[in-house]
């Protein structure tokens, strides 16, 4: 009966000792999410491939409608790959495919408009793509980085505004994890895509938040 109440003990004392594990790695990870802070120097972030993180981003276009306010629409799939080089962003490269059925306006029959044979005709484009060929600094974090975006088919140089938010080991993932924020104007009849023009202005505004995380080192690593 002793050795029955000894085994006892000894498994609740083992089960207090994963509880109290359990709770300690807890209160760490809560301790280092909020004491996180990032880096803003570019010369920190390791030289190799990141891919853009599928929860911590968006990508938005705005247009006029009718001169009352900048009618929004999302794409909710996005893939973008960073490869970050050594000399930070004036020797890095990015390219992004935007799944152009996957827009949202919050009004299913303009989506399907959107995306029909008038605008997107996203049956035979099913893909936007932006592929970046120069940078040209602008300031500390900041640069115009120029590329060309292809929509519908054709494509056009853009350059977007772009700024380096920061670099940090991200505390939950333990990733390597880069952070920016982007907007771009253009001009959509230069894609061909002048319906419904003037009601619908054809100045574009791209807006921009991207998480990227670290998928691969350097070739030269």
């Amino acid at each position: 009966m002793m050795q029955s109440r000894f085994l006892s003990n000894l498994r609740t004392f083992r089960a207090g000792l994963v509880v109290a594990g359990l709770v300690s790695l807890s209160a760490c990870t809560a301790i280092s999410v909020v004491t996180h802070s990032v880096s803003p120097n570019e010369a920190s972030v390791p030289a190799g491939r990141y891919k853009l993180d599928e929860h911590h981003w968006n990508v938005s276009f705005d247009v006029d409608h009718f001169k009352y306010s900048r009618f929004v629409m999302r794409f909710d799939k996005v893939d973008a790959q960073l490869n970050w080089n050594a000399g930070g962003m004036d020797q890095s490269t990015v390219e992004a495919t935007i799944d152009a059925n996957s827009l949202d306006t919050n009004v299913p029959i303009l989506n399907k408009m959107i995306k029909g044979t008038d605008v997107l005709n996203v049956d035979t484009y099913p893909t936007i793509r932006f592929v970046s060929t120069q940078f040209k600094r602008t300031g500390d974090q900041k640069g115009e980085l120029t590329g060309d975006l292809t929509i519908r088919g054709t494509t056009r140089p853009v350059t977007l505004a772009v700024t380096f938010n920061g670099h940090a080991k991200d505390p939950l993932t333990k990733k390597e994890t880069i952070g920016f924020s982007a907007d771009s104007h253009f001009s959509r009849a230069q894609f061909g895509l002048s319906t419904w023009y003037p009601a619908v202005g054809d100045d574009v505004h791209v807006a921009i938040q991207a998480e990227f995380d670290a998928d691969a080192p350097a070739a030269s690593q």
